[in-house]
């Protein structure tokens, strides 16, 4: 059987064999197992909480048996040890329906749910209004170049969602068996093999590539079909009306993306079940990384074996909080707009996270009493603040920067100079950030970075750079479904999937949904 060997901290001088001599006296103490035939880290962490003395964190997994018939598992718990329960699900193979289920978007949950779909034989096919991998990155970096944006292939649309431009977290706050699942199936494909035991795992932008296409090609090998450059344009009666014509299916995976207006307001106009919720707006702010290393770990700021340091941070007041999100240590402030006239940040980093700055959104909580508690208001209040970022920075996709002195000042007049921005290249304008964000978004990002500073040396330093606007934290509405079924309300063939449904919030959580709806769909 497979035992957890928990909180077994070590300093960072030790080594794998040292840690696994640690957990094998663990072991042996109880009494209770034989000599682990097999030993690996199945966690691993960093405290440092205590800067001059940092330690690492492990969790051995060991593979034994009992040497009696029973186990006294409250004993075990005692010493620190548990017993591993992964459950795993098993895919029927079975005959491919007469019509193929249909899948929008190829996000994490398009691409979980159609790879579940295809390893059950039911080939699927995906329609994905971007491109395909290498053909979006070439039409982002000429949006870089020439300021000319394809509204369908962008950060926020084509192969792999909007997480494939992004630091590639693989974090996530849902208790969910499939996890286990997902992480297997990025590392079979190509993810490093470190995000099988990293507390906060990552893949970077680099890497997370090259796995989506190796998704496409399973999908493909299988028997699925992916159709990118085609837009779902309504559907109803078993058809999918696209750009690239219709396609009937038998069910209808809407895995479309947070951003994706146009059919939010479709469905709206059909009468689907939709709720407006919370979601938070804010800024990406940007501080030297060996400014970030040096606060979080002291002496051992250069230690390459801690590698670069994130942090993760929040404070609320009065019921609303202030946090950073989607932090990218090593990383570049990138251009989200798939909207004309609008400007949008969000973060980025490669897998190394070798970059001269972090970077971090600073967001305010946005409760639906703050935009009318409706979900096309919304919608409205996202595009509002994109559009006036675009216009205060010169309506050429600039992004609105100032700096923090500036911003508490309510001024604009002085230009970054020790932490440049890195927004497109430094495609920037001194703006007064104040007057584009609405008052309380500005007053509780001000109180959020006078508490951060407290905890983290200079972070609310005055010469510190925030640029503007990031409202693409997550969904602002959701899209209702059985909560058994997964499928829409009065809706038995559609199916709401991942966080442009509102029903995750990164790449774990809306890969794990796309599992969760192939699951259903096959149950059914």
């Amino acid at each position: 059987m497979r035992l957890l060997i928990e909180q077994i901290k070590v300093g960072l001088e030790a080594t794998d064999a040292d840690i696994f001599n640690i957990a094998k006296v663990r072991l042996n103490n109880t009494r209770t197992f034989s000599i682990p035939h097999r030993l690996f880290i199945y966690k691993r962490s960093v405290d440092a909480r205590k800067k001059d003395d940092i330690k690492i964190v492990c969790t051995v997994c060991a593979e034994a048996e009992p040497k009696s018939g029973s186990i006294d598992k409250d004993y075990l718990l005692t010493k620190g040890i548990k017993p591993l329960c992964e459950d795993q699900f098993e895919i029927k193979v079975g005959p491919a329906p007469a019509v193929p289920p249909v899948v929008v978007g190829f996000g994490p949950a398009g691409m979980f749910c159609a790879l579940i779909l295809a390893r059950a034989g039911y080939k699927p096919v995906v329609i994905e209004r971007g491109s395909d991998i290498d053909s979006r990155v070439k039409d982002v970096e000429g949006f870089y170049l020439t300021k000319k944006l394809d509204t369908d292939s962008n950060i926020q649309f084509g192969a792999g969602g909007a997480g494939t431009f992004s630091d590639g977290k693989l974090t996530t706050r849902i208790n969910d068996a499939n996890c286990s699942f997902v992480l297997k199936t990025f590392f079979e494909h190509g993810a490093p093999e470190d995000i099988m035991y990293k507390a906060k795992p990552h893949i970077g932008t680099d890497k997370l590539r090259g796995v989506v296409k190796s998704i496409d090609r399973e999908i493909r090998s299988l028997g699925g079909s992916i159709m990118y450059n085609t837009k779902l344009l309504s559907f109803e009666n078993g058809v999918a009306h696209t750009t690239k014509g219709d396609i009937a299916y038998s069910d209808i995976i809407l895995a479309i993306g947070h951003s994706a207006r146009d059919t939010y307001k479709y469905l709206m106009g059909k009468g689907f079940a939709i709720e407006p919720k919370a979601f938070s707006v804010g800024v990406r702010v940007e501080h030297l990384q060996s400014d970030i290393n040096e606060a979080m770990y002291g002496k051992f700021a250069n230690d390459d074996r801690l590698g670069s340091a994130d942090y993760n941070i929040s404070h609320r007041k009065d019921g609303k909080g202030v946090y950073s999100f989607c932090m990218c240590p090593g990383g570049t402030v990138v251009a989200g707009a798939s909207e004309e006239g609008g400007v949008v940040v969000n973060g980025m980093s490669t897998y190394a996270r070798n970059g001269r700055n972090a970077n971090s959104a600073i967001c305010v909580q946005v409760d639906k009493e703050d935009y009318g508690n409706d979900a096309a208001r919304a919608i409205e209040f996202q595009r509002e603040l994109e559009r006036k970022s675009y216009i205060s920075a010169g309506a050429d996709y600039s992004a609105p920067v100032q700096t923090l002195g500036d911003f508490y000042e309510g001024k604009a007049n002085t230009e970054p100079k020790r932490i440049m921005p890195t927004y497109m290249d430094g495609n920037v304008k001194v703006c007064d950030i104040n007057t584009i964000l609405p008052k309380f978004v500005c007053d509780y990002l001000k109180i959020g970075f006078m508490e951060f500073g407290k905890k983290i040396k200079g972070f609310n330093s005055s010469d510190v750079p925030i640029t503007g606007v990031e409202t693409r934290t997550s969904a602002p509405l959701r899209i209702l479904r059985d909560s058994d079924r997964y499928s829409a309300f009065m809706h038995p063939n559609v199916y709401p999937c991942g966080e442009g449904a509102g029903y995750a919030g990164g790449i774990m959580s809306a890969a794990v949904d796309g599992v969760n709806v192939a699951l259903a769909i096959l149950n059914k």
